[in-house]
C-alpha cells in the first residue's frame, strides 16, 4: 500500500522517538540518508500546553552525539565563552530572536513570549536544541549550533538510523 509522504515522515519520525511525535507541523531538516532528523512543532500542543522548542532533533544518531559533547562538557566551555566573548554573546541574541521570530510567524503565544529554547540568550542549556536550530535554520544562524554541528562530524556515515521504507 503506498503511503503518502508525509505519513511516510511521520513514521520514520514515530520510530526514532520510540513514540508518536507531538504538535509535528514539518520536516524542518532532513538528515543527508533521507530521513528526517529535524522537525518542526507547532508553539502549543493539541491540548493547549504552550511548547517553546521549535525545531526538535529526532535522529537518534545525532542526540546521541550531542549527548556524549554534553557528558563531556561542551556546555559548561560554551556557557564560560559566553561570558567573556561579547561578540559571541551578541550572535547568541542574534540567534534566540531568530528563534522567536521563527515561531512567532507560526503562533502568538503569550505563555512563553520571550523565550526561546537551549537556555538562549544568556544560558547553554541543550545542545540538542541548539544543532536543531543550526540545522533547520542553515549556517551562520546559531553560533553553538554550528559549533555542535562541526563537533559531531557526519553522524549518519554509519548508514540510517532507522530504515527507509520505499513506497509500493
Amino acid at each position: 500500500m503506498n503511503q503518502d509522504p508525509v505519513n511516510r515522515d511521520l513514521d520514520v519520525v514515530h520510530r526514532q522517538l520510540g513514540r508518536r511525535p507531538r504538535a509535528t507541523r514539518a520536516v524542518a531538516h532532513r538528515c543527508p540518508c533521507g530521513n528526517p532528523d529535524v522537525v518542526e512543532t507547532a508553539p502549543r500542543l493539541s491540548d493547549g500546553t504552550p511548547f517553546p522548542t521549535l525545531y526538535y532533533l529526532t535522529c537518534p544518531h545525532a542526540t546521541a552525539a550531542c549527548s556524549r559533547l554534553e557528558s563531556a562538557g561542551l556546555m559548561r566551555a560554551m556557557q564560560d565563552r559566553l561570558s567573556t566573548d561579547p561578540e559571541l554573546a551578541q550572535a547568541y541574541r542574534t540567534a534566540h530572536e531568530d528563534y522567536l521570530t521563527r515561531r512567532a510567524a507560526i503562533a502568538e503565544v503569550p505563555e512563553i513570549d520571550g523565550v526561546s529554547a537551549g537556555g538562549m540568550p544568556t544560558r547553554v542549556k541543550c545542545l540538542h536544541v541548539h544543532l536543531g536550530h543550526a540545522l533547520a535554520a542553515g549556517p551562520g544562524v546559531n553560533p553553538f549550533g554550528d559549533e555542535v554541528l562541526e563537533a559531531i562530524g557526519p553522524w549518519w556515515e554509519g548508514g540510517p538510523c532507522v530504515p527507509r521504507e520505499t513506497p509500493g
